[in-house]
């Protein structure tokens, strides 16, 4: 029995205990040491082993029997060893257990091990060090009503950075004065129809968040889904379809045209002209959630349709994934006849976002941190998109890939018929993940097609690979071309 004790102070390592057995080659005593340390648990996934002399001069061995166990439990599989990060348990044996503990308790759900959701960045690139020297300088450059009761509009400094912003990014031609700080894009929802200021019925996507149309039902909006094709949600039906063309059918519509969500894809040029020739005939508006704008990688940008039309379209952004979800901050570009109804809406001070984050974003953009920030997670999130794209197309070529010219994830195409059972298995291998029923429209026009949403942007680097391996192992398997089934 040895005890191998390292100093983390100084050798990045951590306290190891292994039983070796007393007899036979070292090398090999210490591999099946590590290997069941691995299997029973003791080492979870992601623990970082001691250095090689580290744990050589603990066990009083040669380094090279300490190097090669460790390649050998990589190659097998237990271990990952990258360059600046040391040598770690694989995330991929924390299936190995999951599997082991579904038996033991007759197949219940693992806890979700691997987080595969859309709509997340991801968290640790989170620029902090940047992001706080954006709340110093603001905050000392501050005037003193700042810290008074505010203004329900939101601060002028980040209005005024936000208009320069968008017009330059974006193509959005909005003034400062006609921008509404808000904590969100559904703070923004709930603003424009719970406060009244645009009427009900509301015209949609036929695949959406299940959250927003949740918001719209309690303002008591009935919402109408449009059809989609490849070129985009069917706005040129909007003038000719007699559910949206009657006395008191929808008189706005909801749209995400940067990147249809979640099926993918920009809305075509005409299909925007439509939507806004048709608000201007209904004298309502266009809501443009421009929920991922920023994030394309293998296409020219696409504008906001706010540009078309500043007086019929509401453009609506947030920090959300381009920052972080905990930044609570959104913005509204609003025509200027709608300011005043939103403003009343907003009401009480409870409702305002905090004005350090908003001085602190506002600092963020002008220094052109932010810029920076965009452009080095857009190429994080195309080397993740690539990686997903590689492991489909060597361990599920059947499996069709949509949907990742922008945005934060991808919808995996499945066989008809495999939907919720590859979404029940996920949850059994630990993957959090969701069909792409979830997100249809119960009176969508459009035949549903079973597909999974994927989301590359949330687990951190070293646990990335292991959440694709496992995704890989719950997809269906091609279907037999002999009876048009699984095979």
């Amino acid at each position: 029995m040895a005890r191998a004790q390292v100093n983390s102070d100084h050798d990045g390592g951590a306290d190891l205990y292994l039983e070796l057995a007393p007899t036979g080659p070292r090398r090999a005593a210490l591999a099946a040491a590590l290997r069941e340390a691995v299997r029973s648990g003791r080492l979870a996934p992601g623990t970082r082993l001691p250095p090689y002399r580290a744990l050589a001069v603990d066990l009083g061995v040669a380094r090279n029997t300490v190097a090669d166990a460790y390649a050998e439990l990589v190659a097998e599989g237990w271990l990952t060893a990258r360059q600046g990060s040391g040598t770690r348990v694989a995330e991929r044996a924390a299936a190995v257990r999951h599997r082991a503990a579904r038996k033991a308790v007759g197949g219940q759900a693992a806890q979700a091990t691997h987080n595969l959701r859309q709509g997340q960045p991801d968290a640790a690139s989170f620029p902090r060090t940047a992001w706080i020297a954006s709340v110093r300088r603001a905050v000392v450059a501050a005037p003193t009503d700042a810290f008074g009761p505010g203004d329900p509009q939101g601060r002028p400094e980040l209005r005024h950075a936000l208009a320069d912003y968008l017009a330059r990014v974006r193509g959005v031609r909005t003034a400062p004065e006609h921008i509404v700080v808000c904590s969100g894009f559904a703070h923004g929802l709930r603003l424009l129809f719970e406060g009244g200021v645009l009427p009900g019925p509301l015209a949609v996507e036929p695949y959406g968040l299940p959250f927003h149309r949740g918001i719209l039902a309690h303002a008591g909006v009935r919402t109408v889904a449009l059809g989609l094709d490849e070129r985009g949600a069917r706005t040129d039906r909007l003038a000719v379809d007699p559910a949206t063309t009657a006395r008191h059918g929808p008189r706005s519509v909801l749209l995400t045209p940067a990147h249809q969500f979640p099926v993918g894809g920009p809305l075509h040029s005409a299909r925007r002209s439509a939507a806004v020739d048709w608000a201007r005939t209904r004298a309502g508006v266009v809501l443009e959630d421009d929920y991922d704008g920023e994030f394309r990688y293998d296409r020219e940008p696409v504008g906001a349709i706010q540009g078309l039309d500043p007086e019929h379209v509401v453009y609506m952004g947030s920090a959300g994934k381009s920052l972080s979800p905990a930044i609570r901050l959104g913005w509204m570009a609003l025509p200027p006849r709608l300011v005043d109804g939103v403003l009343a809406a907003k009401g009480l001070r409870e409702a305002w976002a905090g004005v350090g984050d908003q001085l602190a974003l506002a600092d963020f953009i002008e220094s052109g941190q932010y810029d920076a920030h965009i452009r080095r997670m857009r190429r994080r999130y195309r080397t993740r998109r690539a990686q997903l794209v590689a492991a489909l197309a060597e361990r599920a070529p059947h499996i069709t890939v949509t949907g990742i010219a922008a945005g934060l994830h991808a919808v995996l195409r499945l066989p008809p018929g495999t939907e919720a059972p590859t979404v029940a298995a996920a949850t059994r291998m630990g993957i959090a993940l969701d069909g792409l029923a979830l997100f249809r429209h119960p009176e969508s026009p459009e035949p549903h097609v079973d597909g999974l949403v994927v989301g590359y942007a949330t687990p951190p680097d070293h646990r990335y690979q292991a959440a694709l391996d496992a995704l890989c192992l719950v997809l269906p398997p091609q279907p037999d071309p002999g009876t048009g089934g699984p095979a």
